[in-house]
């Protein structure tokens, strides 16, 4: 009486399974599409056993490559820069257009949701095992989860972009009436993000720290414009109404799901140290790091920046008040990185482009 070897199917059942999660996880811990396609092709060269792994993503008229994701085992490769299909190899550029190659070591397959939207591939050396039919049907099931994400996040980035888009221009509204007095945007993020890979924050303490940046004062359109333009000392209820602009920011971008962890850092950054900063009084790690980096840069952006009432420190003045104010109004573990960055080149070069 023979017995039938149910080993197999148990197995590969199991390694579809592990795929499945493991692609769910990856999809539900990924926020933009470079990280996901990264990600992605290191997963398949785990499952599948390929000496390396692509991933394409076209663009919507399906006539360019805006994106590559690359991994062969030792090093990821992004490349953004848009190449034009013809430009692809022949293998390549038909996978692209919807057909499937199935050889002994490449496997192509395209992304299809309502049309194409890219490619994905796993190749093997010659001396390698030549691919099978499970190893095709593994990246089949991998390549159904991976198009659902891509297109989510390509619409999700689109809709992050018409959002910051529409707060940045009402940012440029505010600045060209005067209403916010403000340096250079783009070496005040610099600023941000060097203190915060020195205290080693993570890339999504970074994408958070960058919108916030963007969006710290949008809470100023709800301020009286007469205010604002104020070149004379504040009342006590002018001062309250300007106090209440961190609560007003973060009400104008809670409805936006994206931006929800932006929240604390917005609502924080004029936290203090010793708990004698505003809107809730917050001391020592109750406030978020990234607020405490904020606050910092945002500081030194006031000393430093021309108002007319009051008088504008210069850049070593104003590091010796954040210094002098360790403890009390700063943290003194952000304040030493952002002495240390303040003799470093490329740091001082950030502190000298921030000019009106």
């Amino acid at each position: 009486m023979s017995t039938k070897n149910y080993s197999i199917p148990t197995k590969k059942y199991k390694s579809i399974l592990s795929a499945v999660h493991m692609v769910y996880r990856l999809i539900n811990s990924t926020y933009n599409v470079k990280e996901l396609t990264l990600r992605l092709t290191r997963l398949l060269c785990q499952f599948i056993k390929a000496s390396s792994a692509s991933v394409f993503v076209l663009d919507d008229d399906k006539k360019q490559v805006t994106l590559v994701a690359h991994f062969d085992n030792k090093i990821n490769i992004f490349f953004d820069k848009k190449r034009d299909l013809r430009q692809l190899a022949e293998k390549e550029l038909r996978v692209t257009r919807g057909y499937i190659i199935f050889e002994k070591n490449l496997i192509g397959l395209p992304l299809v949701a309502d049309d194409n939207i890219g490619a994905i591939f796993v190749r093997r050396e010659a001396v390698e095992p030549a691919f099978t039919e499970f190893d095709r049907e593994l990246l089949s099931v991998v390549a159904e989860q991976a198009v659902t994400a891509i297109r989510n996040l390509q619409l999700n980035e689109g809709r992050q972009k018409v959002i910051l888009g529409s707060i940045e221009f009402i940012g440029k509204l505010l600045k060209e009436r005067g209403a916010v007095a403000r340096k250079n945007t783009s070496a005040y993020f610099q600023m941000v993000k060097s203190l915060a890979l020195k205290l080693k924050m993570n890339q999504e303490d970074l994408n958070s720290l960058y919108y916030a940046t963007v969006l710290r004062d949008a809470g100023v359109i709800d301020i009286p414009y007469e205010i604002l333009s104020k070149t004379s000392r504040l009342t006590p209820e002018e001062f309250k109404i300007i106090r209440d602009q961190p609560q007003k920011s973060a009400e104008l971008i809670r409805p936006v799901e994206f931006l929800r962890p932006v929240l604390p850092i917005i609502l924080c950054h004029h936290e203090k140290y010793d708990g004698t900063g505003y809107p809730s009084g917050l001391k020592k790690d109750q406030i978020p790091l990234g607020a405490r980096v904020m606050a910092i840069v945002d500081a030194f952006d006031a000393m430093t920046t021309e108002r007319p009432y009051k008088k504008t420190l210069g850049k070593e003045a104003a590091l010796g008040e954040i210094r002098r104010n360790s403890g009390t109004q700063f943290d003194p573990l952000v304040v030493a990185a952002f002495v240390e960055l303040s003799l470093q080149k490329n740091f001082r070069n950030c502190l000298r482009t921030q000019k009106p």
